[in-house]
């Protein structure tokens, strides 16, 4: 009976999916394509660099594009509900809506005005990698048993580092080599006193971040600003273009023009996949968040467990931290994470615990602040105070439940004690 119930509840919410995709089709037809009275034609470009031209433009009306994409998303609307009353996964259906109605938008905001698209795709790539290494480094942790709301601090803190050695050393990699180290440091703290003491994991993340971003705003008073050209003047990592692959239409300078940071971050997100789900230890690590009794029961040790996993976590969020100083303007600035942690944190939430779901999400979140630049400087008609908060809607959306029924791991933020107890 449970299990029916279950399930019933899982269909209903992914029917309440498909019923949300088709009010937004009709949402995309009205205000998208209808109401307009002036339409323009919207220029597309694919062509960012040398890679190889498959199409250099598109040229179309805005009405038309939107009316054409509107019903291409009503389209997929009626698939995605075919494929669930067939009992089948709708994945595709809704990955082929999301397109219609971002593309139906999209020539309604950038009527009469040229579009980047390939450069579009890059820049939402770029701003999504701290997102990334934040919710990897939240999923070690909570799949663990452990919340780690310090993501902020960890980037935060593996940033100021990163910088200041690359400045010293004159070096960009020196500091990228030193961030996972800053992050593992941060986590030690977050290790000691959450397995080891027992203290309440979340109060414990804020004051964390609170005290990384005090000492690092003194350190940047005291140090960076007096004499910056010796602390805070590091050299940026240089694009490394992978032959042949480079050249590839569209995706070529996407994936494939990039820093030594987002191409670690495509083994680490590849690895992660692979050892969460097929290895021994992520079957630990999804153990001990689980259900520690029964894994102490078989030989393992929990906290041990939980304290490596915790380190390993602060080391990936160090990449990210890195980022944001080697990895792009090579100085460090008073709190420039700037809340990338928590929506980090929400881009977890989004995806459900898992390392493909953090990424699609993160990229959605990168994608619409990428987005809020290109249609601010195309001159959009959605005010660009408003655009700036889409983001930080889309976190407060994860974190309260609003994208349907998740659930963290059985023993997230719960504290184990040798014998069973908590």
């Amino acid at each position: 009976m449970k299990n029916k119930t279950t399930m019933s509840r899982e269909s209903k919410r992914k029917l309440n999916g498909i019923y949300s995709m088709a009010i937004a089709s009709i949402f995309s037809i009205v205000v998208f394509a209808y109401l307009p009275k002036v339409s323009g034609d919207v220029t597309y470009s694919f062509v960012l660099d040398k890679e190889w031209v498959l199409i250099q433009q598109w040229v179309i009306d805005s009405r038309v594009g939107a009316y054409g994409f509107s019903a291409l998303s009503v389209l997929f609307t009626a698939l995605a509900y075919y494929l669930f009353r067939k009992g089948k996964k709708h994945g595709i259906a809704i990955f082929g809506f999301s397109i219609g109605f971002f593309m139906a938008f999209l020539c309604w905001a950038s009527a009469g005005d040229f579009v980047p698209f390939t450069g579009l795709l890059q820049g939402g790539l770029i701003l999504a990698v701290p997102l990334i290494y934040g919710s990897l480094a939240g999923l070690v942790c909570e799949r663990s048993g452990v919340i780690n709301i310090a993501i902020e601090g960890q980037l935060l803190g593996s940033a100021f580092v990163a910088g200041v050695v690359g400045s010293l050393l004159q070096n960009a990699w020196y500091g990228l080599l030193v961030a996972p180290f800053a992050g593992a440091l941060i986590s030690v703290l977050l290790a000691v006193f959450a397995i080891k003491y027992r203290i309440d994991q979340v109060i414990l993340g804020f004051v964390i971040n609170v005290l990384v971003i005090g000492l690092t705003s003194f350190a940047a008073q005291r140090f960076l600003r007096e004499d910056s050209e010796k602390w805070n003047e590091s050299p940026i990592l240089q694009p490394i273009n992978i032959p042949i692959l480079y050249k590839l239409p569209i995706i070529g300078p996407m994936f494939f023009s990039q820093t030594i940071i987002i191409y670690l971050l495509y083994v680490i997100i590849i690895v992660t996949q692979i050892a969460l789900f097929k290895s021994k230890w992520g079957l630990r690590m999804r153990s001990v968040g689980e259900l520690p009794v029964a894994a102490e029961s078989v030989g393992i040790d929990v906290n041990k467990v939980r304290f490596r996993n915790v380190i390993i976590a602060g080391a990936i969020a160090g990449f990210g931290g890195a980022y944001f100083t080697v990895g792009s303007v090579g100085a460090f600035s008073r709190e420039m994470t700037a809340g990338m942690g928590f929506i980090a944190l929400a881009a977890l939430i989004f995806g459900r615990w898992t390392p493909l779901g953090a990424l699609s999400a993160a990229l959605v979140f990168g994608f619409a602040d990428q987005l809020r630049s290109v249609l601010s400087i195309a001159g959009t008609p959605i005010p660009s105070a408003f655009m700036m908060m889409v983001p930080y809607i889309a976190t407060i959306i994860a974190v309260s439940g609003f994208v349907g029924r998740v659930r963290a791991p059985a023993a997230d933020g719960i504290p184990y004690q040798r014998g069973g107890s908590h």
